[in-house]
């Protein structure tokens, strides 16, 4: 069994999300960040309808690094409320999850 994970996290514009993703990759909490930019965003916020344009970024990590992730995501998003979303992964190629394994070794860290 493995624990892969991907987190959905969107933020205002590309370049809080890059420093986030660069962020969480220097910091080995994530393995690698994709960055979706231009996502329409439709949600209810303090009783009214918003719309807006956000950067989505998809996160992929170990659920053991997800309680670190989150607090980081906490820390440093601008949002008052940030999506910090995780999802399973159901099934993953051997050699990226070893990958993902070894760049996100948290020990390595000095």
């Amino acid at each position: 069994m493995h624990d892969a994970i991907l987190v959905l996290c969107t933020s205002p514009n590309e370049g809080v999300a890059t420093l986030l993703a660069r962020q969480l990759i220097e910091n080995r909490l994530a393995a690698c960040v994709n960055l979706i930019p231009d996502t329409r965003s439709i949600y209810l916020w303090q009783g009214k309808v918003e719309e807006s344009q956000e950067c989505q970024m998809t996160i992929k990590t170990r659920a053991s690094l997800f309680a670190p992730l989150r607090r980081f995501i906490r820390q440093h998003h601008p949002y008052e409320i940030p999506e910090i979303i995780a999802l399973p992964v159901a099934d993953i190629d051997d050699d990226y999850l070893a990958w993902l394994q070894e760049v996100t070794d948290v020990s390595e860290v000095i």
